[in-house]
């Protein structure tokens, strides 16, 4: 029974140890993810023009995007929020392959993936404030869905 009992507290320390964001550098040149040669990279404000032109329902493109990191989750490094004109735009990495440190917040970076308008529903949403850190009052009060432009990033590089 004791080594039934030093396997599970074993087990949940190694679980904990890989739900954290990575504790390392972000320097200029550092790449999480995927390894790309950044050659057209557009700006946010033009994503969003480009998105808004498309047709509903094929509001979705390739794309490599340079911004200012303004938000990284706190919980696993999984997914990070970039400046733009109207708020912030969410980036999440693909299939959870890869985090990025908190030190990454502040930080100009190139993503390269997959921009499309999506509706994130209020659980998600919800889900979103609480990695961030959020009160529960601030996560009650998101009560809406909310349309916006999601990245799904293969890479990122710091600039």
């Amino acid at each position: 029974m004791k080594k039934l009992g030093m396997l599970v507290v074993s087990f949940c320390a190694i679980i904990a140890l890989h739900a954290q964001p990575p504790n390392v550098p972000a320097e200029s040149g550092a790449y999480f993810g995927e390894k790309f040669t950044a050659t057209k990279s557009m700006s946010v404000n033009n994503l969003v023009k480009t998105i808004n032109k498309m047709p509903e329902g094929k509001k979705k493109i390739s794309v490599q995007l340079k911004g200012k990191v303004t938000e990284v989750c706190s919980k696993e490094g999984c997914w990070i929020k970039i400046k733009s004109a109207d708020g912030k735009l969410m980036v999440k990495m693909k299939d959870h392959k890869f985090g990025v440190p908190m030190v990454l917040n502040g930080k100009k970076i190139i993503i390269d993936g997959i921009a499309e308008e999506k509706i994130t529903s209020v659980d998600l949403l919800r889900h979103y404030a609480e990695d961030a850190g959020k009160s529960k009052e601030e996560i009650a009060a998101i009560k809406e869905p909310k349309k916006e432009i999601v990245i799904i990033a293969n890479g990122i590089q710091v600039l």
